[in-house]
């Protein structure tokens, strides 16, 4: 099964030309002509990362979010966050992100009923996915897939259904016996 999984895989990444251009890409972003063509946002957020070094350039000061990398307050925003506050920043959103992350799986085996501890541990699941590809993608882990960093990144519509999931767990954690959420 494994096998023809990837098989599959391998299939549909050189079945359109433009996905094995991105795949390519991804494996090598620093080859001239992807680091300006299919993979110039990854090339630069990873210059963003490497400019900030460990305590970053000041937060407002980035320079790649000024002329080099192309809508940054999107999917790459965590590569400004790594520019102006350095590694020690961008390690402190991530430890932000697992403290919530956990707390909803806390929420969730502690919920009520079975139908709260699902809803908890669902919410928290997609949060902890839609984090782990989006950091996966601006540090080139993964390739790029245009998942937005959950809380941080530009986008009314998607802020407002990250609150309503929020809320939701919220209201999951006021339900349980336990008083110390």
């Amino acid at each position: 099964v494994l096998v023809g999984v990837l098989g599959l895989l391998v299939f549909m990444i050189f079945a359109a030309s433009w996905r094995a251009a991105r795949f390519f890409a991804y494996l090598d972003p620093w080859e001239i002509s992807n680091a300006q063509g299919k993979a110039y946002q990854l090339s630069h957020s990873l210059i963003a990362f490497g400019r900030g070094e460990t305590w970053g350039v000041g937060l407002g000061d980035a320079i790649e979010k000024q002329h080099y990398l192309p809508e940054a307050h999107t999917d790459f925003i965590l590569a400004i966050v790594g520019e102006e506050l350095g590694f020690v920043g961008a390690v402190v959103v991530i430890l932000l992100f697992i403290l919530l992350i956990v707390r909803g799986y806390y929420i969730a085996m502690h919920a009520r009923d079975r139908f709260g501890a699902l809803l908890a541990a669902g919410i928290s699941t997609h949060i902890a996915l839609q984090t782990f590809l989006n950091i996966g993608v601006v540090t080139n882990f993964l390739p790029a897939t245009g998942i937005s960093l959950p809380f941080f990144s530009y986008g009314g519509t998607a802020l407002l259904m990250q609150l309503f999931e929020a809320g939701i767990v919220l209201a999951v954690s006021r339900q349980n016996d336990n008083k110390l959420l």
